[in-house]
């Protein structure tokens, strides 16, 4: 009985390990080896990982740990930052261990947003939903009531690293495993990134699943009209080929050969096999390819709502003094509680957090979107410099070899991000000097996808692990070098006829970020002043040349920032403006804000445009606000409506607000 027991450990074993992509199998060995994972059970010796294939890994896992070793394999995997796109397809069994649910609304239109996803990211965290504007996975398709035709086409908006492609994966799992959707026979996802190396080919719809799905060929399906099936297409932002609704051809008949394009159009049309259902995925600025009367319903998601951030967190420590002290940080610096509303911002929060927990003994914790990527990239750094290189924990982070790495890493950033290309390829990383092999011990910093399985190209797929980390990593690479920074600076804000002093600099940045209509500029902005504090650095000294950047000059750049607050700016350019204080470690108006509350003196006549925009920062952030807002506490005028409209719109109960005020 016990050789049968264990011969079953081996097999369930190794079917886990055939699952992990050939990434999240170096990770898996990684974390094997790490004593802090492994709750009472010895880390196997590094030497006994290192060269080991999947069955010598079963083989070794359970000379080591016996009837654990499955046990062993659930701590490692409830370890690993298997997120969104970083993992392959097929891991059912962690994908349902990690999944934390989502926030999705039903409602909006499918126009296209302009504004810069970490503005819209701020937006919604303001807008609270009710009830009958949130739905769950299982109810994307279910009918509205008083609807008269059924709900066939659904589009699903969501800034990067929402958790788009987690949610397909997700439903589609749900479905395998007969927990909802019963009524459907099958679904096809296609990734539209796979889709475009088919742009000059033609297939039928019939041909096109068979290419993805051959297992359809093998059974013998050349029809769909008898069967309900549900077409996923995620990631309509990354299409590379139009989607010309006006010119395109009808086409109604699934065994005639065309290009993708034409397929896609008549499917989403209901042209091509009318009874089947479409999701379709895309991040915002896409949504507006697709006609409004060819979508039934647009949603939206919303990543993680505050509750789903902390069982996030608490998932993923098992210390509930440590989990809790995390969530309370994140919760008293705003930038990052916003942050986290991405799942993968949250992967890398807990990952820093936690390292810095562990290195200070407690203390002080980043606080800035700036500080954070930089810890997160002295992480990276640190984790190559240990795995691969043979170096120990207190060696300098920064080599000659890292620091051309970050080099080409901050190239190929920048070169993509000039492109607009969220995903690219072996290539693209060849020309900015990164070899294959070298990229894999950067895992944290960008995913490597890689369909082993049935799939339709042997390409290996590169993206960061969001869209802000490789805007991060951009200014990484003008900040290498402070005239670097000063000339790409001056190429952005034309009119600079020589290059100009830190402070001034500063000035022109903050100028031009307050003209973009649309918030693009904004980050670059939050990094500039960032990188400019002594503190962050000296975290990457031996990477970024010193700015000479002084307290003097950083004060001053404070009250020019101060300035500008009391000018008429919209809601959105003061708060990104009080991030900007934050970041250059400027609280002084939180100070004189919280002063006047303590003193019982808070009156309208007393407050400056300034400590308007300070007040409401603070109440944003103050759970106990946004549950009941009660006006009458400030001042139940219009005046102080109208400084306080973020707080009220973001608010689940607001007392003694006059409708006519609203």
């Amino acid at each position: 009985m016990e050789m049968t027991k264990m011969s079953s450990t081996r097999e369930i074993l190794l079917g886990i390990l055939e699952d992990l992509g050939r990434e999240d199998f170096e990770r898996f060995k990684w974390y094997l080896g790490l004593d802090e994972v492994l709750e009472g059970f010895k880390p196997i010796p590094r030497s006994k990982l290192e060269s080991s294939g999947r069955i010598d890994m079963v083989d070794t896992m359970v000379q080591a740990y016996s009837s654990h070793a499955l046990e062993v394999t659930k701590m490692v995997l409830e370890r690993m930052p298997l997120l969104g796109s970083e993992k392959p397809s097929g891991q059912s069994t962690e994908l349902n261990q990690i999944y934390t649910e989502l926030y999705i609304t039903v409602g909006g239109t499918a126009g296209v947003n302009q504004e810069h996803e970490v503005i819209q990211i701020e937006n919604a965290s303001r807008e609270p939903d009710t009830e009958e504007t949130i739905t769950t996975l299982d109810n994307i398709f279910k009918d509205s009531p008083g609807r008269s035709k059924p709900i066939r086409r659904v589009l699903t908006k969501g800034v990067a690293g929402i958790g788009k492609t987690v949610l397909t994966q997700k439903f589609t799992l749900d479905w395998a495993e007969d927990k909802a959707n019963k009524d459907v026979h099958f679904i096809f996802p296609f990734p539209c990134r796979e889709l475009n190396v088919l742009k000059e080919d033609k297939f039928s719809l019939v041909g096109l699943v068979h290419r993805f799905f051959n297992e359809t060929e093998e059974a013998g399906i050349c029809s769909f009209e008898e069967f309900q099936v549900v077409f996923i297409f995620d990631g309509l932002d990354e299409c590379r080929f139009p989607l010309d609704f006006h010119q395109t051809k009808f086409l109604n008949k699934v065994t005639e050969p065309t290009s993708v394009d034409v397929l896609l159009i008549n499917l989403i049309r209901g042209k091509l096999l009318p009874s089947a259902r479409l999701w379709i995925t895309t991040r915002p600025a896409a949504a507006n390819q697709i006609p409004v009367d060819c979508v039934d319903r647009v949603t939206e998601v919303r990543g993680f709502n505050d509750l789903q951030k902390e069982k996030y967190f608490r998932r993923r420590f098992r210390d509930k003094e440590q989990a809790s002290r995390i969530i309370s940080h994140i919760k008293k610096s705003r930038s990052l509680h916003i942050m986290c509303h991405i799942p993968v911002f949250c992967w890398i929060t807990a990952t820093v957090l936690e390292k810095v927990l562990k290195s200070r003994e407690g203390g002080e914790l980043p606080k800035t979107l700036t500080q954070m990527y930089i810890h997160h990239l002295v992480v990276q750094a640190k984790v190559k410099k240990v795995k691969y290189d043979g170096g120990a924990a207190t060696d300098p982070h920064w080599s000659p070899e890292s620091r051309e790495m970050i080099e080409s890493l901050g190239k190929l950033a920048f070169d993509q991000l000039q492109k607009e290309n969220l995903i690219f390829y072996e290539p693209d990383l060849t020309d900015c000097g990164i070899d294959l092999k070298a990229a894999s011990m950067y895992s944290g910093m960008f995913t490597q996808i890689l369909k082993e399985e049935s799939c339709l190209y042997q390409d290996i797929v590169f993206c960061f692990i969001h869209l802000t980390f490789q805007e991060f990593l951009t200014f990484i690479k003008s900040g290498i070098n402070l005239l670097d920074v000063k000339q790409e600076t001056s190429k952005m804000f034309k009119g600079m006829k020589t290059t100009p002093n830190l402070h001034h600099l500063h000035q022109r940045a903050v100028d031009e970020a307050l003209k973009s209509p649309n918030g693009h500029l904004d980050l670059f902005l939050r990094f500039l002043l960032g990188l400019s504090l002594q503190t962050n650095q000296s975290l990457l000294r031996g990477l970024l040349t010193q700015t000479g950047s002084s307290s003097q000059t950083n004060q001053e750049t404070v009250q020019y920032i101060k300035n500008k607050l009391n000018e008429s700016l919209s809601a959105e350019r003061r708060i990104n403006l009080l991030h900007c204080l934050k970041e250059l470690n400027d609280g002084s108006l939180v100070e004189d804000i919280q002063w006047y509350l303590r003193s019982g003196s808070l009156s309208v006549a007393s407050l400056s445009p300034t400590l308007w925009s300070a007040l409401v920062d603070i109440l944003l952030s103050s759970e106990e606000d946004l549950k009941e807002f009660d006006l009458k506490k400030y001042s139940p005028s219009e005046e102080a409506l109208l400084n306080l409209l973020p707080v009220v719109k973001a608010s689940n109960k607001a007392l003694y607000v006059l409708h006519e005020l609203i």
